[in-house]
């Protein structure tokens, strides 16, 4: 069916547009146009349905509802972003169209069903009004034996401290292709920001030192503070804004993140997919796969849409910002949303997971590979002895080069124990994990405004960034899922403070 018939089966509801996007689509059979078989399962290589009977491949049914996002007004759904009604049933019943015999489907577990008495394949197509049918799919494309690989090499490089349970039983022959729910959303949207910026015109230190621009005889070694010279400007920024592609999990279960026995993060981390070669739904891309059901509504779904999109608009005004290095402190932030485009889509992964028996809980730890890109993630068990035993051994070489050797900051190394810990939890479990959507979903800015005006010289600042700085802080995460860590420190350990070393100690050592 072609983009303007499917557009065309459109109603308004409550000033809500909703695109029919199930049209044409019957339950019962979908069969091959060549040979007439229902056995049709889908190449994971080229992305097209193929009949297992005359190997035939035949090419998906397109699926589009408004592709220039910069034309969205008020809002539109595909109706398979509908709400879910509570009281709709799971069991379906089918009619074979070969025989006549009456087939029940659990949705719950499954779109597809077998006929007892022909054999052939009965399909879930049509929407029902319980989450089992999205608008569209995305088709597996990276092979099994790919994910495999994949899984392999990243629990690969973590054995070393490894649970020894977990590296007993660590096989990827039950990894699973599971279709997971999601909305994808586009934004029609106009941002306006204003605020300050700071320029770093120099910088130097007193006391002495070799590499030092300027001393001063108050200052010396260990005691020498550093300064800088900033010019501040007053900073505008106004812009309309199109956000294409915006995915959210639709699964209540995997989109919290704050469940210490699930390691869902894991999940969301291995976006974006590139949601722009969704297809029309077919239950046939399900054949040989598992799926969960989307059990969120939209109104359930939009606050986080709507802080996520301010995040969006806010990273990208950065490009437009690189002469404020010490960095933007935004004092308002306005997002106005003109248009926006909701759809429900089922993506593809490839799941490892396994249950993790500590104390008297259990956590259950995935390690996930997007089934468009190969990107993985996951958390591995760790071996919590041994890991110590190493952490005090570094902190004892650490402790050792202190007393030996008399540099400036030598006291930094009686953190190496510390540090050496943190560094290998954080790489083996991986609780900072996420979807980087502020600067991976697809943007265009237009009819771009800027303001920038100086305000006065500062001198002897002490800070290396401007006062609450904002222009790279990311708030529709959760907030274990930011950039910051549990402790909300930045990690990037080579610019790390002596104040974020402090903190650190103090976590662990309190």
């Amino acid at each position: 069916m072609a983009e303007n018939e499917i557009l065309s089966q459109a109603s308004v509801d409550n000033g809500v547009k909703v695109v029919q996007t199930d049209v044409g689509n019957k339950d019962g059979q979908v069969k091959c146009p060549k040979c007439g078989s229902t056995d049709i399962s889908t190449n994971a290589g080229t992305g097209q349905l193929r009949c297992n009977f005359c190997r035939f491949e035949f090419e998906p049914q397109k699926f589009t509802m408004e592709t220039d996002i910069s034309k969205l007004s008020g809002t539109t759904i595909g109706s398979g972003a509908q709400d879910i009604v509570a009281d709709t049933k799971d069991q379906i019943t089918l009619k074979c169209t070969s025989c006549g015999a009456e087939v029940v489907i659990d949705t719950a577990s499954a779109n597809q069903a077998r006929c007892h008495w022909c054999r052939n394949t009965l399909s879930l197509n049509q929407q029902i009004p319980n989450g089992a049918i999205p608008d569209v799919v995305l088709a597996f494309k990276v092979k099994k034996d790919e994910a495999k690989q994949a899984i392999e090499r990243f629990v690969g490089k973590r054995k070393f401290y490894a649970h020894p349970k977990f590296k007993q039983e660590f096989t990827t022959n039950n990894i699973m292709g599971v279709y997971f729910p999601y909305m994808v959303v586009d934004l029609n949207a106009h941002s306006n920001l204003a605020g300050l910026g700071e320029h770093q015109t120099r910088s130097y230190s007193e006391g002495s030192g070799e590499h030092q621009t300027r001393s001063y005889s108050e200052g010396s070694g260990e005691h020498r503070v550093t300064y800088y010279d900033a010019d501040l400007y007053q900073v505008g920024r106004d812009f309309d804004l199109t956000i294409h592609g915006l995915s959210i999990e639709s699964n209540k279960d995997r989109l919290d993140t704050t469940n210490k026995t699930k390691t869902n993060n894991i999940i969301n981390s291995i976006m974006p997919f590139d949601v722009e070669n969704s297809v029309k739904y077919d239950s046939n891309y399900l054949k040989g796969f598992t799926s969960e059901r989307r059990d969120t509504n939209i109104s359930d779904l939009t606050s986080i849409v709507t802080e996520r999109a301010k995040d969006v608009a806010r990273f990208a005004a950065n490009p437009s910002l690189k002469n404020y290095d010490r960095g933007v402190s935004w004092q308002t932030e306005q997002l106005e949303i003109k248009g926006q485009q909701w759809k429900s889509a089922y993506l593809p992964v490839w799941l490892y997971s396994y249950q993790e028996e500590k104390n008297d809980r259990k956590i259950l730890h995935y390690v996930a590979v997007n089934a468009r890109t190969k990107e993985s993630m996951g958390s591995v068990p760790i071996y919590l002895p041994k890991l110590f035993l190493f952490a005090f051994l570094v902190e004892i070489l650490g402790f050792t080069g202190f007393v030996k050797l008399n540099i400036g900051y030598s006291f930094l190394l009686l953190l190496s124990g510390p540090l050496y810990f943190f560094y290998i939890y954080t790489r083996y479990r991986n609780q900072n994990a996420r979807d980087y959507y502020e600067t991976e979903t697809k943007t265009n800015i237009s009819n771009l405004k800027t303001l920038d005006i100086f305000v006065e010289h500062r001198k002897r600042l002490e800070n290396s960034s401007i006062e609450n700085r904002n222009d790279n802080i990311v708030r529709g995460a959760s907030m274990n899922l930011k950039k910051k860590a549990v402790l909300g420190l930045d990690l990037d350990l080579k610019n790390i403070t002596a104040d974020q070393l402090s903190s650190i100690t103090d976590h662990f050592f309190k």
